[in-house]
C-alpha cells in the first residue's frame, strides 16, 4: 500500500511541477535544436522546451523527503541520480540557453561521469553497512569480486548512463522504458527486503508517469541530458546497491539494444563503408522503415515490460530461491 502511495505522490508532484517548470523553460528559451542528419519528421520538434528532466527530479527529491528516506543507501541513490543529472543540466544549459553548440566535449562529459561513478563505488566499498556482493543469475550465489569490483562497477554505471541517454530519441521512449525498469527494481528491492530502495524506485516511477503527461507524443517538453543522464544514474545505482548489475542487461535490455545498434553501425561502416541499419540508434531505423514514432515507442515499451518480467522470474528462481 505504501508503495502505491509513493507512486501516487511521485505522479502528483511531477504533474503539478510540469505546469510550473515548462513555462519557465520557455522563458529561458531552452528550445531543443534538432540534428539535421536525423529523421526529417523530427524537424517540426525544433524549439520544444528541453531540460524537462527537472520535473521528475524535483518530484523524486520531494518524495524522498516526504517519506523520510534518509539512509546512506538513499543518499547514494540520490547522489548518483542528481550528480549525473547535474552534468546533463550543465551540458543542456550551455547548448540551449547559452546557444553554444558544443556544450561539454565528449572527454569532459566522460571524465565527469567516471568521477561520479568512482565516488559512488568508493563510498560503497568503504562503508561497513553496504555490501559489494554481486548476485549471479540462476545460482543465486553472491560473488565477491575484490578489487575487480571497482572497474566492473565503473563500466556498469558509465555504460548504463550513456545507454539510457541514447534511448532518449523519441517522444516518451526513454521515460516509458524506464517506468518498466523502475518497476522491476522497485519490486526486486521489496522482495529482497530493501524497503527504502523500493520506495525510491516507486517514487521515481510515479514521477515518470507524471512526466509522460507532457513528454508523450506530441511532446510538450523533452527531458534533455538533464533527465536522461539522471535516469541512467538512478537505474545504475539501483542495480549496484541491490547487487543486481548482472540482471541489468536483461531488465534494461532496450537500453543495451540501442547502444549495441550504434556500436555495430559504427564498426561495420568503418570496416566496409556500408550501414547495417538505415539509421542508428535502432529506434530511428524503424522510423526510416515507415513506422510512426508512437508505434516504435509502444513496441519498445512492450518489449521492455517482457524483459523486466523475465528478469523478475530469474530473480525469483535465482537470487531469492
Amino acid at each position: 500500500m505504501t508503495n502505491i502511495l509513493a507512486v501516487g505522490l511521485g505522479f502528483i508532484l511531477s504533474a503539478l511541477g510540469g505546469k510550473w517548470i515548462i513555462p519557465e523553460l520557455r522563458k529561458l528559451k531552452a528550445g531543443q535544436s534538432i540534428r539535421e542528419d536525423g529523421p526529417q519528421s523530427h524537424m517540426v520538434k525544433a524549439g520544444t522546451p528541453t531540460m524537462g528532466g527537472l520535473i521528475f527530479l524535483l518530484s523524486l527529491l520531494i518524495g524522498c523527503l516526504v517519506f523520510r528516506l534518509f539512509s546512506l543507501k538513499i543518499f547514494l541513490l540520490l547522489f548518483s541520480t542528481l550528480a549525473f543529472g547535474a552534468v546533463g543540466f550543465v551540458d543542456d544549459y550551455i547548448k540551449v540557453v547559452k546557444k553554444r553548440n558544443l556544450g561539454f566535449t565528449a572527454i569532459q562529459k566522460f571524465t565527469c561521469q567516471l568521477v561520479i561513478a568512482l565516488i559512488l563505488v568508493l563510498i560503497q566499498m568503504k562503508s561497513k553497512n553496504l555490501s559489494t556482493r554481486v548476485y549471479l543469475p540462476f545460482s543465486g550465489r553472491p560473488w565477491e569480486m575484490g578489487l575487480w569490483y571497482i572497474p566492473f562497477i565503473l563500466f556498469v554505471v558509465v555504460g548504463t548512463v550513456n545507454s539510457v541517454n541514447l534511448t532518449d530519441g523519441l517522444d516518451g521512449l526513454s521515460s516509458g522504458v524506464t517506468i518498466s525498469v523502475a518497476f522491476f527494481f522497485g519490486l526486486a528491492a521489496k522482495l529482497m527486503g530493501e524497503v527504502e530502495i523500493s520506495r525510491f524506485a516507486f517514487i521515481l516511477l510515479g514521477g515518470l508517469l507524471g512526466f509522460l503527461l507532457y513528454n508523450k507524443y506530441p511532446a510538450k517538453v523533452f527531458m534533455g541530458d538533464t533527465g536522461s543522464l539522471a535516469l541512467g544514474g538512478a537505474i545504475a545505482s539501483l542495480a549496484v546497491l541491490l547487487g543486481l548489475p548482472l540482471l541489468l542487461p536483461l531488465a534494461g535490455g532496450i537500453y543495451f539494444i540501442e547502444t549495441l545498434s550504434v556500436i555495430i553501425q559504427v564498426l561495420v561502416f568503418k570496416k566496409t563503408g556500408k550501414r547495417v541499419f538505415l539509421m542508428s540508434p535502432i529506434h530511428h531505423h524503424y522510423e526510416q522503415k515507415g513506422w510512426h514514432e508512437t508505434k516504435v515507442v509502444r513496441v519498445f515499451v512492450l518489449v521492455s515490460v517482457l524483459l523486466c518480467l523475465l528478469a523478475l522470474g530469474l530473480l525469483k528462481i535465482g537470487v531469492l530461491k
